[in-house]
Parts: structure tokens; sequence; C-alpha cells
């Protein structure tokens, strides 16, 4: 299998690497359709993404973005496509401007949290009507 390893340090704190992460994430999943959960760690977190053909964690630390993933057959013909563009995306994440970190009710300050960044998505529902017994064949003549 092919591998990604993406490296990025920043100097943005932990709070706000973890916005970014989460961001990244839900970017992942509309972008995608890859299945994302996040779990938030005391001193680093990690992001698990799925889909078929790739699986991969982001590490999420006060000072570094550790991300690695494994591509399938079909996938890896196109490693380094997939590997630039989600570099491009993390760095344009860390490079834009960030406000202050506000208390997000995401951010919980005691030990660790597993969040699924998007519920699963609902199960189709097929409403089938029972089948109608057939028509009874008509009644043969009687002999005379």
């Amino acid at each position: 299998m092919p591998d990604i390893h993406i490296h990025r340090d920043h100097q943005l704190g932990f709070k706000e690497a973890r916005k970014i992460a989460f961001s990244w994430a839900e970017k992942a999943e509309e972008k995608f359709d890859m299945e994302c959960t996040y779990e938030e760690g005391d001193t680093e977190d990690t992001l698990t993404f799925s889909r078929s053909g790739v699986k991969g964690t982001l590490l999420v630390d006060a000072h570094q973005f550790e991300m690695k993933a494994q591509l399938g057959f079909l996938f890896g013909a196109f490693k380094d496509r997939i590997e630039s563009e989600i570099g491009e995306q993390l760095d344009a994440l860390l490079n834009a401007p960030h406000p202050a970190a506000k208390k997000s009710a995401a951010t919980s300050a005691a030990g660790a949290a597993k969040h699924k960044v998007r519920p699963p998505k609902a199960e189709k529902v097929v409403d089938v009507e029972p089948k109608k017994a057939a028509a009874k064949p008509a009644p043969k003549a009687k002999k005379a």
C-alpha cells in the first residue's frame, strides 16, 4: 500500500491547532466523503479518517500536525496528487488568520473525549407494501 506522510510544525498552541484539525475533518467529510472520528486528549488529539481505499490518522498537539495515511491500490496511482492536495489544504488552514481562542463546547477540560465529526448517514428506509393476493380464477362451468 502506498503511504502518505505529512508533517507540519506550528506555533498556534493546542486549542487553535485542535480547531484547525476539526475544521479539516469537516472538510474531508464534505469533499471526500470520509468517515472521521476526533478523539481529544490532554496533550494530543487523534483524528481517525477512512473511506473505501483510504485510512489514516492526524495527530495534533501544541507544536505539530502529523498525518499518516494508507492508500488502497486504486488511490495509490494518485498518491502524489492526493498528498499535494492534503498538504495544500492543511497549509491553507494553518496560514489563515486565527482569532484568539474562545472557549468552545467541543473543548473539554476534563480527560479525553471522543467525537463523531458528523452524525452517521441515515439509512434509507424503503416502504414496501405487501403484494395483494392474486385474483382467484373464475369458477369452472358445471357439466350438465
